[in-house]
């Protein structure tokens, strides 16, 4: 995976925020996490929710459907404040961002919206034995 999230990145980077060699299409953003154990840091593409320019950024610790969640996931809860990158195909901005974890009514409503326009999501919720895939909401600091 870790081959493959490099080759998203650098996409990302060379394509101003949008993948179309890797991940066309999609919307994708940078997280910047700290380790919660190893203290290194660490970038992650993830897709994202967003329903306007101005609204926070949501993100899906899915791990494809995995039974356990994703380290980055971790991490964000160790260390709630990070940084993302975000771009619109012309330029990259690098942002502070503030996370909290959304729980019951709030989550499944977001979760259900995110699986609404990308059916995979749907398909990861399924497949996974955790009670329910973690929901993060990203809002500038």
């Amino acid at each position: 995976m870790s081959d493959f999230n490099d080759n998203v990145i650098a996409d990302f980077r060379k394509h101003a925020g949008q993948t179309p060699d890797t991940l066309p299409g999609r919307p994708i953003l940078l997280i910047h996490t700290v380790g919660a154990k190893s203290g290194q840091r660490r970038v992650q593409p993830l897709m994202f929710l967003q329903e306007s320019d101005d609204a926070p950024w949501h993100i899906f610790a899915s791990y494809g459907g995995a039974p356990k969640d994703p380290a980055w996931f971790h991490n964000i809860v160790a260390n709630p404040d990070i940084d993302i990158e975000v771009g619109d195909g012309k330029t990259i901005e690098r942002l502070s961002v503030s996370s909290q974890v959304l729980e019951g009514a709030e989550r499944d409503v977001v979760y259900a919206e995110m699986s609404r326009r990308w059916p995979q999501f749907a398909g990861y919720q399924e497949k996974t034995t955790r009670d329910a895939i973690p929901v993060v909401r990203l809002t500038r600091s």
